[in-house]
């Protein structure tokens, strides 16, 4: 026979397992399913405020796997499709220091022209047209500036003057440029028009998902390089920037031709590279995910990225916590 002493402790047992005691309530709650992920980002993209029509206009949207697209969505009359193609603005940059990091990894010369803090930062954009090579898009619009050297300043002129000078692009046309990226990073039906390597590619959303996917994959030496070399930018908070695109409510870093949304209250630390048309990609901060927002913008849109950026970001919320975000700031 059990003792009187183990017979009261297994049923004290009994009575705590069936109770839920013993730390029953300190299991995680259940990870969203896939569907509702995708119910959850489709919702956010079509009704919440910072995806408005009136807002931002129609866009396409994706989220994706290193394997392919998971969810996706237009979003207004006539709006864009995966196949649309369109001028990526600022995306370029992105793409610019994949193909540097592909080319010959990253070294401690090519860093300041990267992350833009290289002092070339009085270049004049009017003054490089579709016709030009890149190196005569760059001829009398390589302005130094030493009052911005080793601190950051968002400038086309950092990208193109490495371009010429490090990277040996000067006689390249936007054909012959084309050809170039392509032959490093991946035919992705990315096409220059324009021989401006910060802001003159255009892509469709699949070609530049494409793009993204490599990365998520490790095909791309960038992929152990995002975010490294990180600078702050926000003028307001950090004495070693100069001037930035993201309004001073928030501060992000940059890092190798991309953003670090680092934001101490709104960041979640993905990687993105918005640019001034609206063209918002992005990867998650464990690498696991790539999104865009993809639209043309009118030209008197100011901050078009930023916009797409603060809509694409919710997106971005509402898929990996499987619910629907009405808030119009994240909760990262």
């Amino acid at each position: 026979m059990l003792s009187f002493r183990l017979l009261s402790a297994a049923v004290g047992l009994l009575f705590l397992t069936a109770c839920g005691g013993g730390g029953g309530n300190d299991s995680p709650p259940p990870s969203p399913t896939e569907a509702e992920r995708v119910a959850a980002a489709s919702a956010t993209a079509n009704s919440n405020v910072s995806c408005a029509q009136a807002t931002i206009g129609p866009f396409y949207w994706e989220i994706g796997d290193s394997i392919g697209p998971k969810a996706s969505g237009s979003v207004g009359p006539a709006a864009p499709t995966d196949s649309t193609m369109m001028s990526i603005a600022s995306a370029s940059k992105w793409l610019y220091s994949a193909y540097v990091v592909q080319r010959v990894g990253v070294r401690a010369s090519d860093v300041p022209f990267l992350n833009f803090t290289s002092g070339y930062s009085m270049f004049y954009l009017p003054l490089c047209r579709p016709t030009d090579t890149v190196g005569s898009c760059l001829a009398g619009n390589d302005g130094f500036d030493p009052a911005t050297e080793g601190r950051f300043a968002y400038d086309s002129g950092h990208m193109q003057y490495h371009a010429v000078n490090a990277m040996g692009l000067g006689a390249l046309d936007n054909s012959a440029l084309s050809a170039e990226l392509q032959a490093a990073i991946g035919d992705f039906g990315i096409v220059y028009t324009q021989p401006q390597l910060a802001g003159g590619a255009a892509a469709s959303p699949a070609g530049y998902a494409s793009f993204l996917r490599r990365i998520l994959r490790g095909e791309l030496a960038i992929a152990n390089a995002l975010g490294s070399n990180k600078v702050c930018t926000n003028p307001t908070t950090c004495s070693t920037a100069v001037g930035t695109p993201i309004p001073s409510e928030e501060s992000w870093n940059y890092s190798l031709g991309h953003w670090v949304e680092d934001d101490p209250s709104l960041g979640d630390h993905a990687f993105s590279s918005a640019g001034a048309f609206g063209f918002y990609p992005w990867i998650n901060s464990t690498k696991t995910l790539y999104g865009i927002l993809a639209r043309v913008s009118s030209g008197l849109e100011a901050n078009a990225g930023y916009h797409s950026a603060q809509c694409g970001r919710l997106i971005r919320q509402a898929w990996q916590t499987g619910v629907p975000v009405t808030s119009t700031t994240p909760t990262p």
